[in-house]
């Protein structure tokens, strides 16, 4: 065989095999690191990364030297594993995933950095900002073969899963209503750091206010227990309830979805009294509702009142975000139709997307489904 030949198939085996296990051998830890500091979410993260021995943090980066001096201080970490660049962070340390804590705004970047790599990423929600970026981020991801991994807190719900089961074993019937409240008392009033707020609030950096913040939970629910379906309409109203706090964006947002047999309501809010996520699904023999993330309340057709009692807890490494993030890299579980799989999400942001058109336009906007391929550019 010539050697040219020889070399040719050599690199299709290697791009092949790319393709089915992106990480080191399984005895092996898994490194990750974090792009960007300005999230808030990246705390809860470094809290739980001790208790993760399978993967470690090999970098930061991070362009604010402030944000970078303030991380490496209150959680101990060596200041050498610091970078204000995404580039120069990877180049030094070599990560077979990041986690991307930038706005919302700045996935499509820190993607396409991480693409460049061949380096797997998990953003946190939602995945875009506008369906433009969240069907480019998919042509990224499909034409460098990069996973693209969106985490919800409420994936990890025990609750939503004991929904989708009662679902799909046909104890509630064909699903009819989906009811979806999430959000708090508000960004300003819980005291997001600095950094966080200011894009939060930014209607270019994080889309709009609460109709993309806590809607998109909703959105990410009603896709997923859909199996991924396209709603045919979506209506949004959106309202400044303070506008003094949030003079820039919406701070309570409605989205109505309309499917040929369902509809699905999602309710994002910075007024509600309580932190809450939580949702009601109605079938046509029976009723669920999800009680934080463990409990649930029951009632089927024939049953007098309905039952509250514990969901089954998730069963790794479908209980938390690293776990199935080390589970994807390590070719155990591929992501398609779940809430974390980027089919869901691109399809979650054309709804977004549509919402914040029919709140500013005042009219229901009528959707079909993208194509599952793009045009080539």
């Amino acid at each position: 065989m010539p050697r040219y030949s020889r070399l040719l198939s050599v690199l299709c085996v290697f791009a092949l095999a790319q393709t089915v296990a992106f990480a080191a051998p399984e005895s092996g830890r898994v490194r990750v690191a974090i792009v960007g500091l300005v999230h808030g979410h990246v705390s809860g993260f470094l809290d739980q990364l001790p208790s993760h021995t399978e993967v470690q943090l090999v970098g930061v980066s991070e362009p604010d030297a402030a944000l970078r001096q303030k991380y490496s201080e209150k959680y101990h970490l060596d200041p050498k594993i610091f970078f204000p660049t995404e580039d120069a962070m990877i180049e030094a340390t070599h990560p077979q995933a990041v986690l991307v804590y930038t706005s919302i705004a700045g996935h499509r970047r820190a993607i396409e950095d991480a693409a460049r790599h061949h380096i797997a990423v998990m953003v946190e929600k939602p995945l875009a900002t506008t369906l433009a970026d969240a069907i480019a981020i998919r042509r990224i991801s499909r034409e460098d073969h990069v996973p693209v991994l969106v985490n919800y807190e409420t994936t990890w719900y025990a609750s939503n899963k004991a929904a989708h089961d009662e679902l799909a074993a046909g104890k509630l019937g064909p699903l009819r209503k989906l009811v979806a409240h999430d959000g708090h008392k508000g960004p300003a009033e819980i005291g997001v750091q600095p950094e966080f707020l200011k894009w939060l609030t930014d209607p270019e950096q994080n889309g709009a206010g609460a109709l993309f913040d806590f809607g998109c939970y909703g959105v990410d629910l009603a896709t997923w227990l859909m199996h991924g379906e396209t709603p045919l309409t979506v209506t949004a109203v959106t309202q400044q309830l303070k506008p003094e706090k949030y003079p820039h964006v919406d701070d309570e947002g409605t989205i109505i979805l309309t499917y040929p047999h369902a509809q699905a309501i999602i309710q994002g809010s910075w007024n509600w009294p309580f932190d809450r996520k939580d949702m009601e699904v109605y079938g046509a023999t029976g009723s669920l509702m999800t009680i934080k993330k463990d409990k649930v309340r029951e009632r089927t057709q024939g049953e007098p009142e309905a039952t509250e009692r514990e969901a089954t807890p998730l069963a790794p490494p479908e209980d938390d975000s690293l776990h199935y993030l080390v589970a994807v890299l390590q070719g155990k579980l591929k992501p398609q139709g779940d809430l974390t799989a980027l089919d869901t999400n691109v399809t979650v942001v054309q709804i977004l997307d549509a919402a914040r058109t029919s709140a500013k336009t005042g009219r229901t906007v009528k959707l079909t489904p993208l194509p599952k391929q793009e045009p080539a550019l």
